[in-house]
């Protein structure tokens, strides 16, 4: 199931999300495209992070620079997507300045993660998914009641439903927590997304907090504060193979 929009409109011109954005892509073509081989592998074990290096007092500019790193086209898309998605809305609340501060210090958090869960590991960790964990974690406080799109995928069959966000993200981190705590050794830093959830979703509950607390939910109801947008989902239409 992918997420492919939220009836959530923003506010203001997310311009920070835009800028982050364009930063990871051009970031990620500016290596991708001209290192190869053991090349790539060395500029992203020294700009990656790697728990061990970071440890011994070495790498610690790789706590900043991996969450502007990926480590293929998919890994790139998939990222930016979710913060095309849920970044306007958390911007909205926090501001261009204060967005970009929780940003950071989420991908901060999803870097600690890592490093406290596999101390020992010297592959070097990249991506921006721990920081927009954050964002994912901000949104879920904010607008648990709002509507996502998701894309179903079984075998041929698509479909798109409209589903509350406190599914669709508590579903996401539900995986996280199982694999992360599993040890699942399949390439992705899932307690880096833990760490960056749980520390998006703890500022943000400081954000609910000034703004009224339970008040706020109660006046909101888990809700967006606007008119949701509207998009009208067609049914699909798979075509009937006769049998001969």
């Amino acid at each position: 199931m992918f997420p492919i929009r939220d009836h959530n409109p923003s506010g203001r011109t997310p311009y920070v999300t835009y800028v982050l954005i364009a930063i990871n892509v051009v970031v990620f073509v500016s290596y991708w495209t001209s290192l190869q081989g053991n090349d790539l592998n060395q500029f992203l074990f020294l700009w990656g992070l790697v728990p061990a290096r970071v440890l011994t007092g070495q790498g610690e500019i790789g706590l900043l620079t991996h969450m502007f790193l990926h480590g293929g086209w998919m890994h790139l898309a998939g990222n930016m997507l979710f913060l095309w998605i849920f970044g306007d809305n958390m911007e909205d609340a926090f501001g261009h300045v204060g967005f970009l501060v929780f940003y950071l210090i989420c991908g901060l958090a999803a870097a600690v993660g890592q490093i406290v869960g596999d101390p020992s590991a010297t592959q070097p960790m990249v991506g921006a998914s721990g920081a927009i964990a954050g964002v994912l974690g901000g949104y879920l406080m904010l607008f648990p009641r709002a509507r996502i799109d998701v894309l179903f995928i079984f075998v041929i069959f698509f479909r798109v439903f409209s589903i509350q966000a406190w599914i669709v993200l508590g579903v996401w981190f539900g995986f996280q927590l199982l694999n992360g705590f599993g040890a699942v050794q399949d390439g992705v830093a899932y307690l880096a997304h833990v760490g960056g959830f749980v520390a998006g979703a703890a500022i943000t509950l400081i954000l609910v907090m000034r703004r009224g607390g339970r008040g706020y939910w109660a006046r909101t109801h888990g809700k967006p504060p606007h008119p949701e947008a509207v998009y009208p989902i067609k049914p699909t239409h798979i075509p009937r193979v006769p049998r001969r």
